[in-house]
Formats: C-alpha cells, structure tokens, sequence
C-alpha cells in the first residue's frame, strides 16, 4: 500500500507493505516474489481468452523482467467463479424443475392463443415473465420468442412495437433462462424448437437433427472425458460439435460458440465451449456447468438446441429434459 492510503485495504487478510517511492514499490514486488518461479496472473498467451486477460503489458514485462514464469490465471479464476457449492447445485435443480414445465406449457400456451383469435412473440415472452413471477424465478432478461426468420438471428428479441405474429405453419423457437430468487442461486439455460401446424417440413426436420446429433454430439464427448480422467478443455467440445454440423455442409451457418459457462450470471467466468470466437483452454472444472447448443441460422429460420451439463469429478449429467424432436404445437 502507499503510504498516502496505508489503511485502505485493512478490512482484507494477510500482511502489509507500505511504499512511498516506485523504488521501493519495486523492491517490495521483488521480495514478495523471491521464493517464487510461476506467478498466476489475469493474462492470456495471445490475449486468445480475453475475458480473463487483463493485465496490461507494463506489468507482465515488470513481473517477467524478474526472472519469473507467467502463467494464465483463467482456471484460478474459474474454480474460484464458477464452480458451485452443493446448495447452489440444487437451486439449479430447482430452477430446471420449474423452467422445463414453464416451457412445456407455453408450447401448449401458444397453440390455445393462436387458435384463438392470434398471438405475437412478444405476447408470449410476457407470458414467461408472469409465469417466472409465480415461481419466484428471476432472470437478467427475458426469454426470447422467435418465429421463422427471426429464429434466423441467435440473439434476437421481440419487442412490443411492431410484434412478429406466430401463424400456423410457423417454427417457434424459445430460449429460456432463469434462476430461483435465492442468494447464490444458479441459472438454468435451454431452447427448444416447436412447429405450429400438422408437421414440420422435411427440411426443418434435416436441420434439427443435425443439430440435435451435434449436441448429443458435444455431450458425449464431455462425458467421455470425465469418465476417464482425462482434463478436458473448452475448445475440445466446440471442435467436435462444429464438426459433425460442417460435415453435414452447415458449417457456415454456425455462427457462434458452442456454449458459455454458467453460473449466478448466465454467462459465467468459467470454460466456454468454444473454438470459434475465442480457443479457449480454459479446463471444464468439478462442479462447473455450462451450455451445449449448436445451431443453424438460415435466411428463412434458425434450429438451436441447448442443454446443460454440470460436470462432478467423475461423471457429466445433462441436468433437464433432452428435446429429440420439433415439438407439434
């Protein structure tokens, strides 16, 4: 601490080091670390995960000028962040219970409200909110009710002006996340795929099975790892699921990871499924969970399907439902 502030971080453990001039600043650093060969800092080789590297140049090159070894704190950072407790492993649970029925029911929703006399997306993503309400779930935003073409866009959200209308013959896809409002509680993330009408069209159905396999795909793979012992990395899972979607010749379509980290922010600070945006190393950790959900965007409609899997030391589950066809709205 400077000496100006000597007091400032008293409420935090350890020992303290006061400085006035940087030589002593520099002096205290290379003490601190005389005993030590590899440090852990917020830094990643190539800046390749960015979420974590964020240490700026000057410092690595004072820490490296010392003869020391500087290692990416991204799974430090990831045990600490995004690693759940057994208490916050059943508010999932508990959040799964709630969200998968919530889901199940608005498919049946939609079909009631589009039978009579209509109903828009944004009609029924106010829907979920008011059914979260009565679970006592509580979300970052809400859920996202997209048809056709604007299933086509990933991060698409309706809106009150102007509404999409959902029309028989039209492919719904609804993304839905939510936690219960609970300290610590821990989100649950899915999508699913319905079809108001008789029966999808044949390539609706191609188009979801190939997604469908993906994830089973992505799944697999991490369960596979885990039951073996084998320390398994985030761009591992992209790679195997991006790679059954572009041989099947959609590889252009897929435009985005293969899934994030979850935890009390639905985006959390752990290993993405990812080697796409980023390549990221980061290890899937005990008691870490994340999304898997592929998908493929087209001009006239998109198919996203979404699990998540929580990992434990020796095993991976899907934590909710498994959607294995287009639900007949």
């Amino acid at each position: 601490m400077h000496k100006i502030e000597a007091g400032h971080l008293d409420s935090l453990p350890g020992s303290k080091r006061e400085y006035a001039a940087w030589q002593e600043l520099f002096d205290h650093v290379k003490a601190m670390l005389s005993n030590q060969r590899d440090i852990a800092m917020q830094y990643s080789p190539n800046n390749l995960v960015f979420y974590i590297s964020l240490v700026d140049a000057g410092t690595i090159e004072l820490i490296r000028g010392l003869g020391k070894n500087v290692l990416s704190s991204g799974d430090l950072v990831a045990q600490f962040e995004a690693t759940w407790t057994e208490e916050q492993i059943k508010t999932h649970f508990r959040a799964r219970d709630a969200v998968d029925a919530i889901t199940a029911a608005a498919f049946q929703e939609i079909g009631r409200r589009a039978r009579s006399g209509g109903t828009t997306e944004y009609e029924i993503q106010q829907w979920f909110v008011e059914a979260f309400r009565r679970e006592d779930l509580v979300t970052d935003d809400p859920p996202i009710v997209a048809v056709n073409a604007n299933a086509g866009n990933p991060h698409y959200e309706p809106h009150a002006e102007n509404p999409s209308p959902i029309r028989e013959g039209d492919l719904v896809l609804l993304d839905v996340w939510a936690k219960k409002n609970l300290p610590d509680a821990v989100y649950y993330d899915i999508t699913w795929m319905g079809f108001l009408g008789q029966a999808p069209s044949d390539h609706m159905r191609e188009l979801f099975q190939i997604v469908r396999d993906a994830r089973d795909l992505g799944v697999k793979t991490v369960q596979d790892a885990v039951a073996s012992g084998r320390h398994i990395a985030g761009w591992e899972v992209d790679r195997a699921v991006r790679g059954h979607i572009k041989k099947s010749g959609y590889g252009e379509s897929f435009i985005h990871r293969t899934g994030h980290s979850i935890g009390t922010e639905v985006h959390a600070n752990g290993a993405n499924m990812d080697d796409l945006e980023i390549h990221d190393e980061r290890r899937i950790l005990p008691n870490s969970c994340f999304s898997i959900e592929p998908g493929i965007y087209l001009p006239d409609f998109g198919v996203r399907s979404e699990v998540n899997v929580l990992v434990r030391p020796n095993v991976a589950e899907v934590t909710g439902k498994i959607q294995r066809e287009i639900v007949t709205i």
